[in-house]
């Protein structure tokens, strides 16, 4: 029998893709993959480093796959890998940590699966990553992650990133469409682009050799595809003329999620962020201009340091009168080598937990405003395969959630439906003349 190899990804999409292409790597080398539960020989732990509490979900997930499977040989590799390696090979059970030039040999390195007394470390430093590698997740027959981009150059004081991943570098366009057109092949409907700096993309080998936009228009030719989104992209970025173009293309959606980080000027510049709030604002404005109804996410970080009461408010109201959509909240949390790290006017965590409540909620009316805005229309539903307490749910093309009694023939498909009311609990549901309602 074959061995088996179990896979945890923590963090971002982009993650998630990469942890597919691992995947196939051992698929290919005569591995089965099965569930984390089910007593694999092998697990491989995609980790993030975004947080501390990342950090701590790492040691968590080790110690549950240890009561699962005691023997299995526990690989651990990503951002937290690249960063911490020493701090990993501690972690009682762990028997090799890699890189992030290293992990996608991962298979040349496990060539024996007898448990280590002391972890293996093989990383690199990071400016050894320098080659772009590929890959989309696969599993999901809805929805794949398709990445196109690797790595940041820019140097923001806050973020650990660039040291995990190294310098911005991207695939090219012409294997970006062929990976598309065999994603379209595999029956998948909907393809997210994604990156560590996804609006960057264009540089290879140090030197650019084509823009963000240029992916954009030759993604539009895809034929099988019904819906790009794109994950994530910088607003000193994200140029008009993609807008522009986004709002008359029939496969990428009204769909936008543009990282903030702050409203006020002074902590953007704290954090050496490329942008001001004015540029801000006006990417919002030109969006809601050319597609009324797109859905706009946000990226906002409190308690960073140097962050005053007057500062948040700065914050909250610019994001109150800003029409967004949803927010994603992010608690500063003190990461090392980093400037922001090194700053003064550190913010206490109550204060920072306060904040971080304020626009949780304020998202959350955010949110509802957007679905109130969308009732009375009939959109077209991307239905998935899970289930949940007898329910199954699917996105419109502008990120409305809605849901509706499991019915195996919707899993993968797209259906019209008419949007009618959010119900008092903020679940879905369906009407008895089979509207479906907003989540």
């Amino acid at each position: 029998m074959n061995k088996k190899v179990a896979f945890y990804t923590l963090g971002c999409k982009l993650n998630y893709s990469e942890t597919s292409t691992i995947g196939r790597l051992f698929n290919k080398a005569g591995f089965d993959t099965v569930d984390f539960t089910d007593t694999p020989d092998v697990y491989v732990i995609n980790t993030c480093s975004v947080t501390e509490n990342a950090d701590k979900k790492c040691k968590k997930v080790v110690n549950e796959a240890l009561k699962i499977s005691p023997n299995a040989y526990i690989t651990i590799v990503g951002c937290y890998a690249q960063l911490k390696p020493k701090e990993i090979a501690e972690i009682p059970g762990v028997d090799m940590v890699l890189g992030a030039a290293e992990k996608f040999q991962i298979v040349d390195y496990i060539t024996d699966l007898t448990k280590n007394p002391k972890a293996l470390v093989y990383n690199q430093p990071v400016s050894e990553a320098n080659q772009f590698v590929a890959g989309y997740s696969f599993g999901d027959r809805t929805r794949t992650f398709l990445k196109v981009q690797d790595g940041c150059d820019y140097s923001c004081t806050f973020c650990t990133i660039p040291l995990a991943r190294g310098n911005s570098r991207s695939d090219t366009i012409e294997h970006v469409v062929e990976q598309a057109e065999e994603i379209a092949s595999s029956g998948v409907k909907e393809i997210v682009l994604t990156g560590v700096n996804l609006g960057d993309f264009g540089i290879r080998e140090g030197q650019r050799h084509d823009k963000f936009f240029d992916l954009v228009k030759a993604l539009d030719k895809v034929e099988g595809i019904n819906r790009i989104r794109i994950s994530s992209i910088e607003p000193n970025l994200l140029s008009n003329e993609i807008i522009e173009f986004v709002a008359g293309s029939k496969r990428f959606v009204p769909h936008f999620h543009i990282p903030l980080q702050s409203g006020s000027d002074k902590i953007l510049g704290l954090m050496r962020r490329r942008y001001k709030r004015e540029l801000y604002t006006s990417r919002v404005a030109k969006i809601k201009q050319v597609m009324p109804d797109c859905c706009i996410g946000v990226d906002v970080i409190v308690g960073f340091p140097g962050e005053t009461r007057e500062d948040f408010i700065d914050t909250y109201n610019f994001l109150n009168e800003l029409d967004i959509s949803y927010l994603h909240v992010f608690t500063y949390s003190e990461r090392e080598n980093t400037p922001a790290n090194e700053m003064g006017g550190v913010v206490p965590g109550s204060t920072r937990a306060e904040r971080s409540k304020m626009l949780h909620i304020l998202s959350e009316k955010k949110r509802r405003a957007f679905y109130e805005s969308q009732l009375n229309k009939t959109e077209e539903v991307l239905f998935e395969g899970d289930i949940k307490e007898g329910f199954m749910h699917g996105f419109t093309r502008n990120y409305v959630k809605v849901r509706t009694k499991y019915d195996p023939v919707l899993v993968n498909e797209l259906k019209a439906v008419y949007l009618t009311q959010i119900s008092p609990d903020g679940d879905v549901e369906i009407t008895e003349s089979n509207e479906i309602l907003v989540h």
